[in-house]
């Protein structure tokens, strides 16, 4: 009786083992859902300045790696052409504007360690969702999101609490200022006018005191008196802080505690790789979030002396490559603690590079590529055009190209649905979740607008039509470039926003991109049929995004971009503020 049965049962078992055995594993599910993720972010660096981006003379060998092996983006975009605003969207998967991020001045990102405005605590990174999902969050490198609101030692933009369990970094950015050798950065125009100043009224003050004594100016001692005192505190006022700027924001942190005023620039890469190496390390046993922000390539672009010398670009192609062989290293760290299958890599950078930044003949920012403009020009492809690129062994299809507009703000809601979160529900979200294209189950992305600004002022919109395939960007607002034709406003070192020093179009400008990626001949109702069509469709889209957007507290107002003393974050007693802990630490040769 049971042989008949197993007779009888028989050739309904065996295919039914044999599907089971083909099935993938359990654990495939859980791999699926919840990797580890590691978001690589360069600072400044052009999207011309990649292998796998056209460029043939910087070697990135381990970016073009991730390429080869993943899936590359070719219109990946910034949401901001400037680091404070364009990471903040990064952080939110939200247009900077909507958190305050962005700027109605000329001081479009955060400016001091010491000023009061930052990432809002009301406003909920990915690193917070992923968090309460159970992963540890690690920051490495660059924050440049503010640290304090009323007092030294609030922490309320700090990282630990937006969501990061750990970080070792900058809280602000890299800049000429941090290296004693270079010629200062920040605010060097400004900064050239006080001085100017400080010399006319100490000539003033000192004309008048030898008036008095020589009996050729009747000027009294109480006014003298005034007029240098008035000498002595205007000098002071502004040397307080901009005398210091190497000791006030290039200091490093590690969680709340300042562990370098100032940072020893020596040794800040060799940091920063061992830091990203042992939070792999120290956390491989459950899921991680690690996001590591480079200092590279940012000005004064920090490059070991290994590497220097190497590049067929001077430093800033020395910088570049070292860059890369660190994401080899941290790739390495990867493989080496057998996670490489479960682990979602991803590189970009935060904008396009900066093509003025200059020092005599020597090029110390960026290239673009075959796109126009760059860092701190809102419309413009250069400035917000950049790499993208996503490794995940088994889930992602290696060698896929895509050709879909994408944004840095969409990383967003695709770490958190990986993570089994739930993006809020409180707030309008502008990422998308980029699973589906990424896989190749959807054609297209989702994003039919994109909105490009400027500080807060709109100066390009993106259609993609998605029937016709075309990329259609219309411009409202372009930067006067100085000297004329020179593509980017050398004169200025950035090119503005507003005033005197951009054109408003009406009509705007059109382009399709996908004709004319190097926006180089604008379209008109002459010359394209379907010119008035789009500039309506485009004109509603802006009427209808602009019905989304709420007041918020600037951020980067005046008041919040200033130094305040009571801010300044403090290794010591204030005004003393150095410190060394990292002299004893024990580095590794690069």
């Amino acid at each position: 009786m049971i042989w008949q049965l197993a007779s009888y049962w028989s050739p309904l078992v065996t295919p039914l083992i044999f599907g089971l055995l083909l099935q993938p594993p359990v654990t495939q599910l859980s791999i699926i859902t919840r990797p580890n993720i590691v978001l690589l972010m360069a600072d400044d660096l052009g999207i011309g300045d990649v292998g796998c981006y056209g460029n043939d003379t910087i070697r990135t060998p381990n970016i073009d790696r991730l390429a080869k092996e993943g899936v590359k983006l070719t219109q990946h975009i910034a949401a901001a052409p400037l680091c404070t605003p364009s990471r903040a969207a990064f952080l939110t998967g939200r247009y900077p504007l909507r958190s305050g991020m962005d700027a109605t001045n000329n001081y479009r990102v955060i400016f001091w360690n010491a000023g009061s405005g930052g990432l809002p605590p009301n406003e909920t990174t990915f690193a917070k969702i992923l968090q309460k999902q159970g992963y540890s969050t690690g920051l490495i490198g660059k924050w440049h999101q503010g640290v304090n609101c009323e007092s030294r030692n609030d922490h309320c933009h700090h990282p630990l609490n937006h969501g990061f369990d750990y970080f070792y970094g900058m809280p602000f950015t890299l800049i000429s200022d941090c290296q004693p050798t270079e010629t200062p950065e920040m605010d060097r125009a400004f900064r050239r006018k006080l001085w100017l100043s400080t010399q006319m009224i100490g000539l003033i003050a000192l004309t008048a005191a030898l008036g008095r004594l020589t009996g050729l100016i009747p000027v009294h001692w109480k006014t003298l008196i005034c007029l240098v005192g008035f000498s002595l505190l205007f000098f002071v006022s502004w040397f307080s802080s901009y005398g210091f700027v190497r000791y006030w924001n290039c200091i490093m942190m590690r969680n709340h505690e300042v562990t370098e005023q100032p940072m020893v620039t020596d040794r800040t890469t060799s940091l920063i790789l061992r830091e990203s190496i042992s939070f792999i390390e120290r956390n491989k046993h459950k899921p991680f979030l690690l996001f590591l922000s480079f200092l590279h390539s940012h000005t004064p672009l920090l490059t070991t002396e290994k590497f220097l010398q190497r590049s067929r670009h001077g430093l800033y192609g020395d910088n570049v490559e070292e860059m890369d062989w660190i994401v080899g290293q941290v790739l390495d760290a990867i493989d080496k603690e057998g996670l490489k299958d479960t682990t979602l890599v991803y590189f970009t950078s935060d904008h396009g590079g900066w093509l003025e930044r200059q020092e005599d003949k020597r090029q110390l920012g960026g290239w673009n590529g075959i796109y126009k403009g760059g860092k701190a020009m809102g419309g413009w492809e250069g400035g917000i055009r950049v790499p993208g690129i996503f490794r995940w062994p088994g889930v992602l299809p290696p060698g896929t190209v895509i050709d879909e507009p994408t944004s840095l703000m969409d990383i967003y809601p695709t770490v958190i649905h990986l993570a089994g979160g739930v993006v809020p529900q409180d707030r309008i979200i502008d990422g998308r979740d980029l699973m589906p294209l990424l896989r190749g189950t959807v054609a297209h992305s989702e994003h039919e607008f994109l909105f490009h600004y400027c500080g807060i002022h709109l100066h390009a919109v993106r259609w993609h039509q998605k029937d016709s395939g075309a990329i259609w960007k219309a411009h409202y607002v372009t930067p006067i470039f100085s000297p004329p034709g020179a593509g980017a406003c050398y004169d200025r070192g950035f090119c503005p926003c507003f005033g005197e020093g951009v054109t408003h179009h009406d009509p705007p400008l059109l382009f399709d991109l996908s004709r004319d990626p190097s926006e180089a001949k604008p379209l008109s109702a002459d010359t394209e049929p379907l010119f008035d069509t789009v500039i309506r469709k485009i004109g509603r889209a802006i009427e209808e995004h602009r019905r989304t957007l709420t007041p918020v507290p600037e951020q980067l107002s005046v008041y919040n971009v200033v130094w305040k003393p009571w801010l300044q974050p403090c290794c010591g007693t204030f005004p003393f503020c150095w410190c060394d802990k990292e002299s004893d630490s024990k580095l590794a040769d690069l």
